[in-house]
């Protein structure tokens, strides 16, 4: 945006200098460049007032934890305070869950200094959304829902919130990335990230673009940089207003499946792209996956024709599918493409979908392994009769740095199942020195997949 004003700015300077030079009587008014600048600060100003009285700061009243900031926003901010924005003029409020907590009811504070009590309509912890309704007897000032899916890198936007108890503080920027994930804030994550200033207690509050519209709901700051913001996309706040709406909670599709990422390493195993997709490290018994055929191993590429490239976003894709529905799911294995149709079951309540992180180091192999005893069974609560344990990690080893564990259970070497230390002897002996070997881990209940190299 600096640039932008900057070359503006010069531009209004070399007409009204050059006007100068022709004549010693001008006026200001005559410059093309000023009179752009001046149309533009309009657009802003005229925004910021229409925008403002949709914008209502949110006081937690009761429950027993009230509303609390994230980690990311903790400051000197008034307890537990927020902002939320006025979606319809019947009262209805969106508003970040973490701004009200367990609260019950919340204090809204209005732009023209009246209050009143809402109630909560519901919330979704998954997205930290959260639903208020006020009745207030007349229309209340509302915003408008714009398309999120449209949002560009570098268009302006506008933040309106409530920092530090200052109400309705409008900030101007631009948006600096979209489809921002891993930020660790909530379970599905696709936030736009902006420069617009956002403090403690803008959360919750909306993010505008120039037409006036929600394109994101604020939701935090990482309090030691400047300049980073994240806003909840405005079609994901609204699919998500729209259930708590109609049915006080949010339910999404259950594929059935433990996910991890496609390393350089997994990928050239699996003979696909780094990247190419989200690689299956378990199909859980008679869930959705397992009846459509999934295995282990197998690499989801598309679902629904939406490209999969983390498990962030086949998490979240398949969670915005209702229950019931059949999805169509594409997998590559054995370097095959299939499409399988999957009936989506709704997701349970705790549910594992991702696996651990696989590190990079390239050192020597090891640990030791021991046939599967009941008693090792009942100690690292593995329910398998069956199976190679490891017995031992030497530090430092690329076993450690890849984070196996003793107790871990290696369930297969390369694609070949090993019940036994003979099994596993058998197919470690078939590698050559300095080949990587796959293998299946199983960690109580979770399974994942990791590459190491072997040696002499």
């Amino acid at each position: 945006m600096l640039p932008i004003l900057i070359s503006l700015a010069l531009l209004a300077w070399f007409d009204l200098h050059t006007a100068a030079a022709e004549s010693a009587a001008f006026k200001s008014n005559d410059s093309p460049g000023l009179r752009m600048l001046e149309e533009m600060q309009t657009v802003i100003t005229d925004l910021a007032e229409s925008a403002k009285p949709s914008v209502v700061n949110l006081i937690p009243l009761s429950g027993p934890g009230r509303g609390r900031e994230l980690s990311q926003e903790r400051a000197p901010n008034a307890s537990g305070s927020g902002s939320g924005v006025v979606i319809d003029p019947d009262g209805y409020i969106i508003t970040n869950n973490h701004v009200i907590g367990d609260a019950t009811e919340i204090e809204v504070r209005f732009s023209d200094k009246s209050k009143l009590i809402s109630q909560v309509v519901g919330k979704d912890l998954d997205t930290d959304i959260a639903l208020l309704k006020v009745t207030a007897g007349h229309p209340l000032p509302s915003a408008k829902f714009g398309d999120s899916s449209t949002v560009r890198v570098g268009q302006w936007v506008l933040a309106v919130g409530n920092p530090f108890g200052l109400d309705r503080t409008v900030t101007l920027g631009v948006v600096s990335g979209i489809g921002r994930e891993n930020i660790n804030l909530s379970r599905y994550e696709n936030f736009i990230q902006t420069d617009a200033s956002i403090n403690p207690g803008n959360s919750g509050g909306p993010l505008f673009n120039l037409r006036g519209e929600i394109i994101g709901i604020n939701t935090a700051i990482i309090n030691f940089a400047q300049g980073i913001g994240f806003a909840i996309p405005s079609n994901m706040a609204k699919q998500v207003m729209q259930q708590l709406l109609t049915q006080g909670r949010v339910t999404r599709g259950w594929l059935g499946v433990g996910i991890q990422p496609l390393t350089v390493e997994l990928a050239r195993k699996f003979g696909v792209k780094e990247g190419e997709g989200v690689l299956v490290n378990e199909v859980f018994e008679k869930d959705p996956a397992a009846a459509a055929g999934i295995k282990p191993g197998d690499i989801v590429t598309r679902i629904d024709g939406t490209v999969i490239d983390t498990p962030n976003r086949l998490s979240r894709v398949v969670a915005g599918l209702l229950p019931g529905s059949t999805a169509k799911v594409e997998i590559v294995r054995d370097q095959q493409r299939l499409l399988l149709d999957v009936s989506l079951r709704e997701r349970p309540a705790q549910a594992v979908i991702t696996s651990l992180p696989q590190g990079r180091a390239e050192v020597k192999l090891g640990f030791d392994v021991q046939n599967l005893t009941p008693g090792l069974a009942d100690t690292f609560k593995l329910q398998e009769s069956r199976g190679v344990i490891i017995s031992k990690v030497e530090p430092g080893s690329l076993a450690q740095s890849e984070g196996l564990h003793e107790g871990d259970l290696i369930k297969e070497v390369n694609r070949v199942d090993v019940g036994s230390v003979g099994e596993f002897s058998s197919a470690i002996s078939k590698l050559r020195r300095g080949e990587t070997i796959l293998l299946r881990v199983l960690r109580e209940t979770r399974a994942f997949y990791v590459v190491l190299k072997s040696t002499d």
